[in-house]
């Protein structure tokens, strides 16, 4: 049986059949453009919530010479009536900073972990720390990893590869 599987396997990458990983090998594996598909949150008691909306938007973007900068917001921004981002009212000021997240910095992946180290975004407690990201899938061009939210609880995010 372990000769058939042994087999099988290396007939398919004689024949360029790619065997979806469970996680990336590599840096070079998340080296692209990707949307934000879908971002399952919840909060440290445990409360499943929507920080970016229903359908969030989000593009995160990773170069080959380890440099990365993702930006996360909600479809329904809202757009001030002084239309003049330096006199937003309070409320619409409030709006933007819980409705959007934005950071980068550079990476590098190892084990199914994504390490982000973050030189500098808009939630200022992360600028100089490591960020983690675990890999829990990454079928095609479907990445999904997991990780801790700056309010604390657990965020599952999929990402798809823009093409």
């Amino acid at each position: 049986m372990r000769y058939l599987i042994t087999a099988t396997l290396s007939a398919l990458a004689c024949l360029g059949i790619a065997i979806p990983r469970a996680s990336a090998q590599t840096a070079k594996d998340l080296v692209g453009a990707w949307t934000l598909e879908t971002d399952d949150t919840t909060t440290a008691d445990g409360r499943a919530i929507q920080p970016f909306g229903a359908q969030p938007k989000g593009i995160a973007i990773f170069d080959s010479a380890g440099h990365f900068a993702i930006i996360n917001s909600r479809r329904n921004l809202p757009k001030f009536a002084s239309n003049d981002r330096m006199r937003g009212t309070a409320k619409e000021n409030e709006a933007i900073v819980h409705g959007s997240f934005a950071f980068y910095g550079t990476y590098l992946v190892a084990d199914g972990v994504v390490v982000q180290h973050i030189e500098r975004g808009t939630w200022q407690a992360w600028i100089g720390t490591d960020q983690k990201r675990t890999i829990t899938s990454f079928t095609g061009d479907e990445p999904t990893w997991t990780t801790v939210p700056s309010f604390g609880g657990r965020s599952e995010l999929r990402w798809k590869r823009i093409k």
